[in-house]
């Protein structure tokens, strides 16, 4: 497994790297799950230079991950919020799914978490993202409830919320 550095947005050549990222991971990754036309509404309205630009403004902190090759092999989004910290985002390219960079994300989140003095962090993962769901199941997250929600241009996100208690 990769060692992994976790490289924190903070200039508009990362941001871009991130634009970059999920305009790549995106694509090949969820039309067989949401269809083109949702995808590419979604990468423009969340995961544009403008959108991720507006969100870094709102308090999200974005992070690419970076593997030993120098190359980024993903990316992961959180928001710290009154009583838990949400994960937002993590994407990875498909050549290292299934590597263990997940795992190691989420233990990275999970310590930043615990230093902002979080005791629980929570998600959202699409219903029909079975893999996603059996991978936050194994990593100890449980399921809280549902969230639908209407992200306009005809098209809703259909999550599960997810959530982890930390030690």
């Amino acid at each position: 497994m990769d060692k992994l550095e976790f490289v924190k947005v903070d200039n508009d050549d990362l941001v871009f790297e991130v634009e970059s990222l999920a305009c790549f991971i995106w694509r090949e990754y969820f039309p067989s799950l949401i269809g083109e036309a949702q995808v590419e509404y979604m990468l423009d309205k969340l995961q544009s230079k403008k959108a991720i630009s507006q969100q870094l403004k709102e308090g999200y902190s974005y992070y690419l991950v970076r593997g030993e090759t120098g190359k980024y092999a993903g990316y992961f989004c959180i928001q710290p919020q009154a009583d838990k910290l949400f994960i937002s985002k993590i994407y990875l390219k498909s050549d290292v799914r299934g590597k263990g960079f997940g795992k190691k994300i989420l233990l990275f989140i999970e310590k930043l978490a615990e230093q902002m003095g979080y005791s629980k962090v929570w998600l959202t993962v699409y219903k029909e993202n079975t893999s996603s769901i059996k991978f936050y199941e194994k990593s100890g997250f449980k399921l809280a409830g549902s969230i639908v929600t209407d992200i306009g241009g005809g098209f809703i996100m259909d999550d599960y919320k997810m959530e982890k208690l930390l030690k």
